[in-house]
């Protein structure tokens, strides 16, 4: 044998080598190996996966966390979810980019302590008791019907309600009993800070609608629901979750809001709506609703399931129109229906602000105008099919061009909602092997 194939084999049997022991230290080092599989042709970006904790096999005793591994050595920011909020994590949450009909190999390991990955998302939730007191954080509150800011003479929650953002865009739910949704326009992927709504003596102050290096919020509301907000219509007539500024007693016997997940880079809310009695209808309706957000997308994912229906109801999801003379503007893609706006829709309509929702086709049952008088004005309105408790899914969407100047031509705007619709269909196969 020459010197060149000598030394040719020396080294086949030193790669050999190292792979043997390359396999044999993953088996050592590692405890699960997940494939995940993108069965589309779609390019997936920061795509969700949702690994249920029963799929992941026993787990040992102690709070153990997670450590992904990806390409032998690129650690995956993951966060574990307490999705039912009993104390106990039941899901694995982690984001990743599968170019279309790829797949690729992840390895698990349980470890003591993970690393601290960057805040990509937050929940913003700050509760003032009484008038004496200052703005506290909290992770849960429950709202009475007396306690409506105009009878009490202040305002009990910072920023209105709970605030939510990720890297892309913010969002922000009047828990006061209005139970609308509003638009946080962000100039930064980094999160607002979190006294955003409070003054320096610490009690609550609307100073978010200036601008900041952050961004401010840039949606006038109304009287409509805002983005994604939602409401019944019960035969042919309109009613709302709660009430208007100008009320003074809510029709919502209790509302209870919780954080169940606070970031890093997944943020997931709870509302519950305890006896909803809606005016002259002699009906009560229970209801529950979460909000979840991601990084990476300019909107956040709703889920509304309602309790005591009669069979004569239609929801409601809500697309505000106030700073708008345009029709909404509707497409399909894949399984989706999506509606949207686009126009220097902002305060004073100062800049391009796209709006949109993106709903399954399959509850989709068209769109109406909301009348100029009544508890829902200012507002374009899907009308969706909803069952007996069944949760009802789908996105609010909100481009701001100082978030992203192509967001100022509607075909870019247009076009990233088609791209969005795409990806959210799309929905990745999990297969879990023990090593």
């Amino acid at each position: 044998m020459g010197k060149k194939n000598k030394l040719m084999a020396i080294a086949f049997c030193l790669s050999l080598l190292i792979g043997l022991a390359s396999c044999q230290s993953h088996s050592e080092k590692y405890d699960l190996e997940l494939t995940i599989s993108n069965p589309s042709s779609v390019n997936l970006n920061e795509k969700p996966v949702i690994i249920p904790r029963e799929q992941l096999g026993e787990i040992k005793e102690g709070n153990l966390e997670v450590l992904l591994i990806r390409n032998g050595q690129d650690t995956l920011p993951s966060q574990r979810t307490d999705r039912d909020g009993d104390g106990s994590w039941d899901e694995l949450f982690f984001l990743l980019d599968l170019p279309g009909n790829s797949a690729e190999t992840i390895f698990l390991k349980w470890v003591d302590e993970a690393p601290q990955w960057e805040e990509r998302t937050y929940v913003r939730f700050g509760v003032r008791p009484s008038e004496a007191d200052t703005v506290s954080p909290a992770k849960k509150d429950t709202f009475y019907p007396d306690e409506l800011p105009g009878v009490m003479g202040y305002q009990p929650y910072q920023t209105d309600g709970p605030s939510w953002e990720n890297d892309k865009v913010g969002f922000r739910h009047y828990l006061d009993g209005r139970n609308s949704k509003d638009v946080f326009g962000k100039k930064i992927s980094g999160m607002s800070p979190r006294n955003v709504g409070i003054s320096e003596n610490g009690v609550t102050e609307d100073n978010y609608h200036v601008m900041e290096a952050w961004g401010r919020d840039i949606l006038s509301v109304g009287t409509s629901v805002g983005i994604g907000g939602y409401a019944l219509m019960i035969k042919d007539k309109l009613a709302r979750l709660g009430v208007t500024q100008k009320d003074s007693l809510n029709n919502v016997v209790a509302t209870t809001f919780e954080i169940l997940a606070n970031g890093p880079i997944r943020s997931l809310m709870q509302f519950n709506y305890q006896n909803w009695k809606p005016e002259n209808t002699g009906r009560t309706y229970q209801v529950n609703e979460e909000t979840q957000i991601w990084p990476g997308f300019y909107g956040y994912k709703n889920s509304v399931t309602f309790h005591q229906l009669k069979g004569d109801e239609t929801g409601l999801i809500g697309l505000v129109n106030i700073n708008t003379d345009k029709q909404v503007r509707g497409m399909e893609v894949g399984g989706f229906q999506i509606l949207y706006t686009h126009d220097k829709q902002t305060y004073e309509k100062e800049w391009y602000l796209g709006l949109a929702l993106i709903i399954p086709k399959e509850v989709y049952q068209g769109w109406i105008e909301a009348p100029e008088e009544g508890q829902i004005m200012d507002s374009f309105l899907a009308k969706v099919q909803i069952h007996e408790g069944r949760p009802l899914d789908y996105y609010a969407i909100a481009a701001w061009e100082l978030s992203d100047p192509r967001f100022a031509r509607e075909n870019y705007f247009k076009t990233y909602l088609e791209d969005l619709a795409a990806q959210l269909e799309v929905k990745p196969i999990i297969e879990i092997s023990p090593m």
